[in-house]
């Protein structure tokens, strides 16, 4: 049985690599995907990195606030005049900037002992700008304290004596777990690379063969049915694992394209995380091979396949986002569902935790279970009568 299953594997998986167009395709859409997406988000942090540097502050009557204009210069920031339609342009997100809007009876208000109320304007819709309101707000406090403790200091009252406390910050994330939370997309990208790597190969090695034809010249040959599965099984997991392994070994050289230096100091993936992620992602490329088998063999056409395959398509691409819902951290059985096992697991490596031994076990053997269990299923409808 074991002979003949190295027969069919061979056969399955030349036939795999032969259809170049197929192959072309996942392997633009399952490896290349990541390692762009991992570019466009560099460019962007890059991006807000230059507007930062830029320090530059839009305001409109900022005239009648000399003081104001004398502050923010002294923290070393460039204050320019809004244009003169800065409202529609942060409607139609084109600004990019928030804006200060200072009223023109700031100083009547000021020396009437009143409050001014100073705007500073933003756009939902203009996520540049509402991104740089933080900054600028912290500006704003800041000038507000220092000229509130100038008019207690002119009366005599020590500035200290309105402060009961002081409050130090202190954040308790490691460097690692900070660049973990920058590389949150690699695990999903390559889970997704598994997926659509074994689904193309998974519907044609069972409803595209059953569709052309080729399935039943098949099945006369000598070799048990269970020996057949295993083949093509074997072929279908291989596929799925090697655009796996290309999907992880491309985020390696990807970083060579970071445009950030902040990002590209933080982003944490070399060769000893992709070694983890394949090790991981090897029980699951068989489960996922052999239950998409399972799926396709009851479909007599590869389009019928396609779309039953959605069901499971689908539930794997939305286990992921368990974790990113649940905001209390990651629960004990996470580490029995495949594919969000595999992602919590992924998740932990980029923080630098080695996996122990008890919480590999689980997916592991869940894995271990779907696909036994699937494989049996396709050998036994292969027996049926109802194939025909």
């Amino acid at each position: 049985m074991i002979a003949a299953a190295w027969v069919v594997f061979l056969k399955e998986l030349r036939d795999a690599l032969r259809d170049r167009r197929t192959l072309t395709m996942v392997l633009i859409s399952s490896v290349a995907i990541g390692p762009l997406v991992l570019v466009v988000i560099s460019q962007l942090v890059a991006s807000i990195e230059k507007r930062n540097e830029a320090r530059e502050v839009y305001a409109v009557g900022i005239e009648y606030v000399p003081g104001l204009k004398n502050f923010l210069e002294r923290q070393t920031f460039t204050v320019k005049a809004a244009p003169a339609d800065w409202e529609q342009r942060l409607r139609d997100s084109k600004l990019g900037y928030p804006v200060v809007v200072v009223p023109a009876d700031y100083a009547a208000a000021a020396a009437r002992g009143e409050v001014p109320v100073v705007e500073l304007v933003s756009s939902a819709t203009d996520q540049r700008a509402e991104g740089g309101s933080g900054a600028v707000m912290r500006l704003l406090r800041a000038y507000n304290q220092e000229q509130a403790s100038l008019r207690l200091a002119m009366r005599g009252v020590a500035p200290m004596a309105l402060e009961t406390l002081r409050v130090d910050e202190r954040d308790l994330a490691d460097p690692a777990s900070r660049a973990a939370q920058l590389a949150f997309m690699v695990p999903f990208f390559v889970l997704m690379a598994v997926l659509y790597g074994a689904l193309n190969a998974a519907l044609d090695t069972t409803a595209g063969e059953r569709e052309r034809g080729s399935l039943e010249p098949l099945l006369m040959n000598p070799a048990s049915r269970l020996a057949l599965v295993l083949g093509k099984w074997g072929a279908v997991a291989t596929v799925g694992m090697l655009i796996a392994v290309l999907s992880c070994l491309s985020f390696l050289p990807a970083q060579l394209l970071l445009r950030s230096e902040a990002l590209s100091a933080m982003f944490r993936f070399g060769p000893g995380e992709a070694v983890w992620f394949i090790a991981l992602l090897l029980p699951l490329a068989g489960a996922l091979a052999a239950m998409l088998m399972a799926i396709a063999i009851r479909c007599k056409t590869f389009k019928e396949a396609q779309a039953n395959a959605t069901v499971l398509v689908l539930v794997i691409s939305m286990l992921p986002l368990v974790l990113v819902l649940n905001q209390d951290g990651a629960a004990p059985w996470h580490l029995w569902v495949p594919a969000l096992a595999q992602t919590t697991l992924m998740g932990r490596v980029l923080k630098g935790e080695v996996p122990p031994m008890a919480d590999l076990l689980p997916p592991v053997l869940v894995c271990a279970v779907l696909t036994v269990v699937a494989v049996l299923y396709v050998s036994r409808v292969l027996r049926s009568a109802a194939l025909k």
